[in-house]
C-alpha cells in the first residue's frame, strides 16, 4: 500500500461563508452514501489512503459520532451491505493500517476502535473543502432553515436576537450555543427617550444604530419634570445622534466642567441622566448568552472533567477571551477549532465551531457551538454559516426603534 506522506494537522479550518447573493437557489444536501464517498475521496488524496481505507475511516468517523460506541468490524460491514464486498478479516487489516497512522485508536483490548483527533481533523477538514463555494454550493437543508426561520419570529433588536440564537444553536448541534455581542462602548447612538415613572424614577430608552436596544429604570437622587425629561432627551437626540457611547460620556463630562453657567444645569441633569442609562460596565463588557450547558451531562465526559469543562462555561469573561483568541471579526468563514486547552485547559477535549455576525458590514458579536469532538460537523457548520449570513435579515427593529 501507499505509505503516508508526513504532513502537520492543523489545530482548526475554516468554512467559507459564501456571500449573500449566493442564497438561492438552494441545493439539497448529498445524501449519506454520496457524502461517504466525497469525504473519503478527499481523505484519500491527502493522506494517500486507498479507496477501501478511506471508506472504512469515514464510516468508523461517523458511525462514532452518531453512537459514541467503538466501531468493530462487523459494524462496517454491516454499513456496507450495499458497497464492495469486505470480509471481517479484510476490514480488521485496514483498521489495524488506520491506526498505525494514527488515525485509529483502541480503548479497550476487546472492544472496537474510535476516531483520534488527527482522524478528525481530516475529516472536518474535508467537509470544509467541499463546502467551498463552486458555482451552487451546498446549503443548510430546507427543513433547518425553516426551523431557524421560526424560531425568530417575534423576536427585536439585537441583545434578544444573540439570546434566541444560543439556543437555536443549542439545539440544533446538541451542544452548548453561544452568543456574543460586540462591546457596544463604540456602538453609535440613534436616538434616546426619557420617560417619567414615578416621582425621582425615570424609564431610559436608548437606541445604537446597531439595533441594540437598553431599557432601564432609573432611581434618581431628585424627582425631575417631565420638561426636564424632554429638553435632556431633546438635547442628546439634536447633539449626539451618530457619536459613540464613550464619546457622548466623554464630551459632557468635559461640557460640564467647562461651563459655569444656567446652562451647566441642564448639563448636570443631562450627565446624571445618561450616565445611569447607560453605565461604564454597560459599554466595556459584552453581553454573552449560553444556552445548552446541559448537553454536555449526557455525554461520555468523566465527572471531574465535566465539573470543570461546566465552571469554565460560566465564566463568561473567560468565554469572550476564548472566542476573540480563536475568532476573527474580519473573517468570512466559519472555523473550527479542535485545541481549545492552548486558551483554557478545562475545556480539553471539546471543540468549537464559530463564526462572527455582522450587520451592514460591521462586526455584531460571535456566535457559535461548543461541544463533544462527537458532534455532527456538518449540520452544525451550516447552521452557523446560516445565522451567521442571515443575522442582518434576522435582526427586526425593537418596537422603540419605530
Amino acid at each position: 500500500m501507499d505509505h503516508l506522506h508526513p504532513i502537520k494537522p492543523q489545530a482548526s479550518f475554516s468554512y467559507p461563508i459564501p456571500p449573500k447573493r449566493c442564497l438561492m437557489p438552494y441545493q439539497e444536501p448529498l445524501d449519506a452514501r454520496d457524502r461517504l464517498v466525497r469525504v473519503g475521496a478527499k481523505m484519500a488524496e491527502t493522506l494517500r489512503l486507498t479507496a477501501r481505507q478511506q471508506a472504512i475511516l469515514t464510516a468508523i468517523i461517523e458511525s462514532y459520532i452518531e453512537t459514541g460506541e467503538p466501531v468493530g468490524s462487523g459494524t462496517i460491514a454491516r454499513l456496507n451491505r450495499e458497497g464492495p464486498a469486505m470480509s471481517s478479516a479484510t476490514i480488521r487489516n485496514e483498521m489495524a493500517e488506520l491506526a498505525e497512522l494514527g488515525l485509529l485508536e483502541q480503548p479497550h483490548t476487546s472492544a472496537g476502535r474510535v476516531p483520534t483527533a488527527r482522524a478528525f481533523r481530516m475529516y472536518v477538514e474535508q467537509l470544509s473543502e467541499k463546502a467551498r463555494p463552486r458555482g451552487e454550493s451546498q446549503r443548510l437543508p430546507a427543513r433547518s432553515r425553516q426551523q431557524i426561520d421560526r424560531s425568530f419570529v417575534g423576536v427585536a433588536g439585537t441583545q434578544a436576537v444573540l439570546e434566541r440564537t444560543s439556543h437555536v444553536l443549542a439545539n440544533l448541534s446538541s451542544g452548548v450555543g453561544v452568543a456574543i455581542a460586540t462591546a457596544t462602548g463604540g456602538d453609535l447612538l440613534e436616538h434616546v427617550h426619557f420617560s417619567r415613572l414615578a416621582p425621582a424614577s425615570v424609564l431610559a430608552v436608548v437606541v445604537t444604530r446597531s439595533g441594540l436596544v437598553r431599557d432601564r429604570v432609573l432611581a434618581l437622587d431628585r424627582d425631575v419634570s417631565l420638561g426636564e425629561l424632554e429638553t435632556a432627551t431633546n438635547f442628546l437626540n439634536e447633539n449626539f445622534r451618530g457619536w459613540s457611547v464613550e464619546q457622548v460620556r466623554s464630551e459632557l463630562a468635559r461640557l460640564v466642567d467647562r461651563e459655569r453657567s444656567e446652562y451647566q444645569r441642564l448639563l448636570n441633569s443631562v450627565q446624571q441622566l445618561w450616565v445611569r442609562a447607560v453605565p461604564v460596565t454597560d459599554s466595556a463588557t459584552p453581553s454573552v448568552y449560553v444556552e445548552g450547558v446541559a448537553n454536555l451531562v449526557g455525554s461520555n465526559i468523566d465527572g471531574e472533567r465535566l465539573r470543570e469543562m461546566l465552571a469554565a462555561l460560566e465564566a463568561k469573561q473567560r468565554l469572550v477571551e476564548l472566542l476573540n483568541a480563536y475568532i476573527d471579526t474580519r473573517q468570512e468563514s466559519v472555523r473550527v477549532v479542535f485545541d481549545l486547552e492552548e486558551q483554557a485547559p478545562q475545556m480539553a477535549g471539546l471543540v468549537l465551531i464559530a463564526a462572527p455576525t455582522r450587520m451592514a458590514g460591521e462586526s455584531r458579536g460571535t456566535i457559535g457551538v461548543i461541544g463533544t469532538t462527537r458532534m455532527d460537523y456538518e449540520n452544525t457548520m451550516n447552521a452557523v454559516s446560516y445565522l451567521s449570513r442571515v443575522f442582518d435579515r434576522i435582526v427586526t427593529p425593537h418596537p422603540s426603534e419605530q
